[in-house]
């Protein structure tokens, strides 16, 4: 039998009033973005999911298809690199890149920061591109108004019960991959069941940027 040590049940967790004192001002600091967002009528949906996920690729997809409706720009975190941010500027958007150097999530701090080299008054969308990382970013809100997890079928099967706090953080769920599950042996109704589970309000939709399937039900579902 595995024996196991809980956090809550004595095991020690270092600088408890440090990490809440944090969370704390990042959800005054997540409110503020909000507000200012919402003065210039502008919408934010952050995207979060590991890494190779299919973030960039879902958000690129999600622009060509809005570009005509929308003034769109995107804010991109990572832990060093442009990569991703270049390929969607070479859409036609404006985007600002957010290097966290060692930290494995954006927070409301840096995206204020990246707000402010954005051009809101010609903006309505703005996409936030989390740090590639399906765990910590869901404890640290941004101001967006909605959030989405983007879970690869051809990850673990187990991605969704290991980490069931995410998936109570977010309001929608993009599968994505679906077009290798069948050659992956990857179980999508047993992913989806697993999901439901843990919050049975999430909207889940299955997705593949290679294809583009569920791009239009993506879309619809975040009243785009």
């Amino acid at each position: 039998m595995v024996e196991i040590v809980k956090a809550e049940e004595g095991g020690e967790i270092l600088d408890i009033e440090l990490d809440v004192n944090l969370q704390r001002r990042n959800l005054e600091l997540a409110e503020a973005n909000r507000r200012l967002l919402e003065s210039f009528g502008v919408r934010a949906i952050d995207f979060m999911g590991s890494v190779g996920s299919g973030k960039t690729c879902l958000i690129g997809r999600l622009v060509e298809a809005l570009k005509g409706e929308y003034r769109i720009g995107v804010i991109g975190g990572d832990l060093t690199t442009t990569i991703d941010m270049e390929l969607l500027e070479g859409l036609g958007v404006p985007v600002v890149q957010v290097n966290t150097g060692r930290e494995c999530h954006l927070d409301a701090n840096l995206v204020a920061k990246a707000l402010e080299k954005l051009n809101l008054q010609q903006l309505d969308l703005v996409f936030i591109e989390n740090v590639g990382n399906i765990i910590c970013p869901a404890d640290f809100p941004l101001g967006a108004h909605r959030r989405v997890a983007v879970v690869s079928v051809v990850e673990s099967p187990y991605i969704i019960v290991k980490h069931p706090l995410t998936f109570q953080t977010v309001d929608v769920v993009a599968l994505n991959k679906v077009d290798l599950a069948q050659a992956v042996g990857a179980d999508v109704e047993r992913l989806e069941a697993d999901i439901r589970r843990v919050n049975p309000k999430l909207a889940i939709v299955r997705t593949s940027c290679k294809t583009g399937l569920g791009i239009q039900n993506l879309r619809e579902t975040l009243k785009l």
